[in-house]
């Protein structure tokens, strides 16, 4: 099969379909949301183009049309989330968040769980299902792998087999989706969860599912600097009690958070050059039409040329980066571990230098509000801090994966998968708990 960096015809009808409900819908929307004082408010406002993206399939098309889902493949995604986040990288992170609460469930949930769970939110074309994904903690999550108990996930799930029932005793920090619109909670949340007080991470986590409306649970929004029109929670728990039947993946929770941070890392990675692009095509018309007090376009002097030139290189590298991740993991059945971890740390960091340097072209007016630059600026700072952070797991993942005897430099470009086990995680983890 020939290297084909082609889009088939469905992929170009689902890119000029997210374009121009990015342009049309979300647009106007998230500009007005992004400026709202209240974080919670600004999530809400965000309802109505939620509620269209669902109508358009985009809410569940990375689900498996045997369960009534788009059956969209990862890079399938990626198409549509970068026309999304090119106008507005905070509400497709509603969009993914709903994919890290519900893919696990494939992979490590019981027949009941899948058939309760996803042809509802599969199924859903009104905007009225949706998940959260809660694994972070005040404390930080890294190191969730550590081999002390003292160390890591934290959040408690106690076992009352008399009643049938976990308890959740703990805190949650940073994860999206969690409260819901009313912040009575989102439909259902995945919670990665300590079921072992004794044991490390290798051993003692598990995941959960707490449903909407659950006692014992509340939801206190954070105010963030960018991505304003998703929303971010502390979830505090008080003695939650959930049902047994919804626990999942036990003693295998290491394993669930990274398949998850993996299938999400091209798509992260995508947005931010999605973002990276925006200020590129901004930067380019700036520089076409403003003088700066000279005879012409700034285009026209060599060193706007080439720092031009420069950041479109380095926009179509972190693009072709996330599609051959994406497609790694399409084709290895979600075994693309470190070539996911490498697109989204490669991409992160790259589009903030990206961002810089279009404003560096715009000038000091890239500072004025009434332009573009300054929200990519703010919304450039999240990406190398969210999903798994570039400094910690995702890096930690790529590193595990290298470290093993059956990792070549060949693996990716021979596109061979390399099933990721618990012998790969752990690196870089100090183990001593002072």
């Amino acid at each position: 099969m020939p290297i084909d960096f082609d889009l088939t015809a469905e992929q170009r009808k689902t890119k000029d379909v997210a374009r121009e409900f990015a342009r049309e819908v979300l647009r106007p929307v998230a500009d007005r949301a992004d400026a709202l004082p209240d974080p919670q408010d600004a999530f809400r406002a965000m309802r109505p183009v939620y509620e269209q993206a669902a109508a358009l399939g985009f809410t569940s098309m990375f689900l498996p049309a045997e369960y009534g889902g788009g059956g969209a493949s990862t890079v399938d995604f990626l198409v549509a989330i970068e026309e999304l986040c090119a106008v507005d990288p905070g509400f497709p992170t509603v969009l993914l968040v709903n994919g890290l609460a519900l893919m696990p469930l494939l992979r490590y949930g019981t027949d009941a769980q899948r058939e309760r769970w996803i042809p509802r939110a599969a199924t859903d074309v009104r905007g009225d299902f949706l998940a959260g994904w809660v694994v972070s903690e005040r404390g930080g999550t890294a190191n969730f792998d550590h081999p002390s108990p003292q160390a890591g996930i934290q959040l408690v799930a106690d076992h009352d087999r008399a009643r049938g029932e976990y308890v959740l005793h703990g805190e949650k920090h940073w994860p999206c989706n969690a409260g819901g619109w009313d912040l009575e909670g989102a439909d259902v949340n995945l919670c990665v969860v300590r079921t072992d007080r004794r044991a490390g991470g290798k051993e003692a986590l598990s995941a959960i599912l707490v449903e909407r409306g659950t006692p014992g649970v509340s939801y206190t929004v954070i105010d963030k600097m960018a991505h304003r029109t998703c929303q971010n929670v502390t979830m505090t728990f008080r003695g939650a009690r959930v049902p047994e039947e919804n626990l999942l993946a036990p003693g295998d929770g290491d394993l669930l958070v990274n398949r998850n941070f993996t299938w999400s890392a091209p798509i992260a990675a995508i947005a931010a050059v999605a973002v990276a692009r925006a200020a590129y095509d901004f930067a380019l018309k700036w520089a076409r039409t403003y003088t700066g007090g000279g005879a012409g376009p700034i285009i026209q002097h060599q060193a706007v040329g080439h720092l031009l030139s420069e950041v479109a290189a380095k926009i179509e590298a972190g693009r072709y980066l996330c599609w051959k991740a994406a497609h790694h993991l399409d084709a290895s059945g979600g075994e693309g571990h470190a070539l996911g971890a490498m697109s989204k740390t490669f991409c992160g960091d790259l589009m903030q230098g990206v961002v810089f340097d279009c404003m560096r072209i715009v000038g000091v007016n890239a500072l004025d509000r009434k332009f573009p630059m300054a929200r990519y600026y703010r919304e450039s700072m999240v990406f190398p801090l969210y999903d798994a952070g570039n400094l910690a797991m995702q890096r930690r993942r790529a590193w595990g994966v290298m470290a093993d005897p059956a990792f070549s430099p060949d693996t990716f470009v021979d596109g061979d998968p390399m099933v990721f086990t618990k012998s790969m995680e752990g690196y870089g983890v100090i183990s001593e708990i002072g």
